[in-house]
C-alpha cells in the first residue's frame, strides 16, 4: 500500500502499481462472480469486470426489464446470465447489487446459496450496518467485504471506457477465509478502481447517506433552488437566473475545481468574484453546518435508514418516485435549464 498526504493526515491506499490488474486476475482465477442485479451499479461493475478478464455471470429475474437489458449488453442467457438462485449457486463471489430495499426483499432467498469459503460483497454498507431493521446477517462462514464506487455505476462505466477510473473504498466486515482483504483489493481494482483506499461498513454508509442527501445532492438542490428564487423574485429571466445559478457551475466553474482545487478555480476567476467568493463562503458555511450536523445524527441514528427502507418497500414506490422527479424536471428552474441546454455550442 501506498502512504498519501490527505490534507496533513497520513493515509494508506490501493493503487494500480501495487496492486496491478495481472496481480488481481491471477488472485480471482478460480472464482466465478456472480453479480446479482443488473440496475445502477450492476451493469458497469459487470461490464468492467469481465471487460478486464475475470470470470462473470449474472443473476436476473427473466422477463424483466432488467434482464433484457443484460440481453442487450451481451450478456448470454445460459451461459453468462442466469436465474438469481441459478447465478447464486455457481457463483464463489456473490455481488449482492440490489438496491438496499431489493436487497432485504431477495435475502432469505440468497442466503441459502452462501456455503462455507464463498464471499458476500457489498458497494453499500446499508445491509449490514442497518442489520437490525435488515435482516441481512451474512453465515460466520463467508467472507464479507464491500467495495464502494464514488460514483453512479454509468460513471464507472464510462470513465473505464475512457481508459480513466473511479476513485473506490473497500471495506472487510468479516474475514472467513483469511483471504478477504485480497479479495475485496483484487474486485475493486477489477471493477475499474483509480485508487482504493480502507474504510469499514459503518463509516461507508454514514458518509454515503450523508453525501447524498448532503452536499452531492440533497444540498445542492436546495441552494440551487433558493438562488433561482432569489433572482427570480428581484426581476431577473429564467434564463438569466438558470445560467447564473446552475449553468456556469456546472459547465464552467466545477471542471476547474475538479482539475486542480477550488483556490484554482477561484483564481481563473475575476477580482470581483475572487472577493466576493472569500467574503461570503464561511457564512454559508455558518448557516449550514447546523443542518449537517443534525443530518448525520439523523444518519447514525438510523432515522435515515428507517425512512428509507419504509418508504422503498412499498408497492407503489416507484409511481411516488416518479411523480417527485416530475416535480423537480417540470419546476420552472429545471424547464428553463432543459432550454439552456439545447442552446449550448455543442448541440
Amino acid at each position: 500500500m501506498a502512504t498519501i498526504n490527505f490534507g496533513g493526515v497520513l493515509e494508506e491506499v490501493v493503487t494500480r502499481e501495487e496492486f496491478p490488474m495481472e496481480k488481481a486476475r491471477e488472485f480471482l482465477k478460480d472464482e466465478v462472480i456472480a453479480v446479482i442485479g443488473y440496475g445502477v451499479q450492476g451493469p458497469g461493475q459487470a461490464l468492467n469486470l469481465k471487460d478486464n478478464g475475470f470470470n462473470v455471470i449474472i443473476g436476473q429475474r427473466k422477463n424483466s426489464p432488467t434482464w433484457d437489458k443484460a440481453v442487450a449488453d451481451g450478456w448470454v442467457p445460459g451461459v453468462s446470465l442466469f436465474e438469481i438462485e441459478e447465478a447464486a449457486s455457481k457463483g464463489t463471489i456473490i455481488q449482492f447489487l440490489l438496491s438496499d430495499a431489493g436487497q432485504i426483499s431477495l435475502w432469505p432467498t440468497l442466503k441459502p446459496h452462501l456455503t462455507a469459503g464463498k464471499a458476500l460483497y457489498f458497494s453499500h454498507g446499508f445491509g449490514i450496518t442497518y442489520k437490525d431493521q435488515t435482516g441481512i446477517i451474512p453465515p460466520a462462514d463467508v467472507d464479507v467485504i464491500l467495495v464502494a464506487p464514488k460514483g453512479s455505476g454509468t460513471s464507472l462505466r464510462r470513465l473505464f471506457l475512457a481508459g480513466q477510473g473511479l476513485n473506490s473504498s473497500f471495506a472487510v466486515f468479516q474475514d472467513a477465509t483469511g483471504k478477504a482483504r485480497q479479495r475485496a483489493i483484487a474486485l475493486g481494482i477489477g471493477v475499474g478502481s483509480g485508487y482504493l483506499f480502507e474504510t469499514d461498513f459503518r463509516k461507508e454508509v454514514y458518509s454515503d447517506l450523508t453525501g447524498e442527501r448532503g452536499s452531492l445532492m440533497g444540498a445542492i438542490q436546495g441552494i440551487f433552488a433558493a438562488q433561482y428564487q432569489t433572482l427570480r423574485s428581484n426581476g431577473h429571466s429564467p434564463s438569466e437566473a438558470f445560467n447564473e445559478t446552475v449553468e456556469e457551475l456546472t459547465q464552467s466553474l466545477m471542471p476547474l475545481v475538479a482539475e486542480n482545487g477550488m483556490d484554482w478555480m477561484y483564481a481563473n476567476c475575476s477580482t470581483t468574484a475572487q472577493r466576493g467568493a472569500l467574503d461570503w463562503w464561511k457564512k454559508f458555511k455558518d448557516a449550514t453546518q447546523p443542518v449537517f450536523d443534525e443530518l448525520y445524527a439523523s444518519v447514525a441514528a438510523g432515522k435515515e435508514a428507517a425512512r428509507s427502507i419504509a418508504s422503498n418497500s412499498t408497492t407503489d414506490y416507484r409511481e411516488k418516485l416518479n411523480e417527485e422527479l416530475r416535480e423537480l424536471r417540470e419546476s420552472e428552474m429545471w424547464q428553463a435549464g432543459a432550454a439552456v441546454r439545447k442552446l449550448r455550442p455543442n448541440n
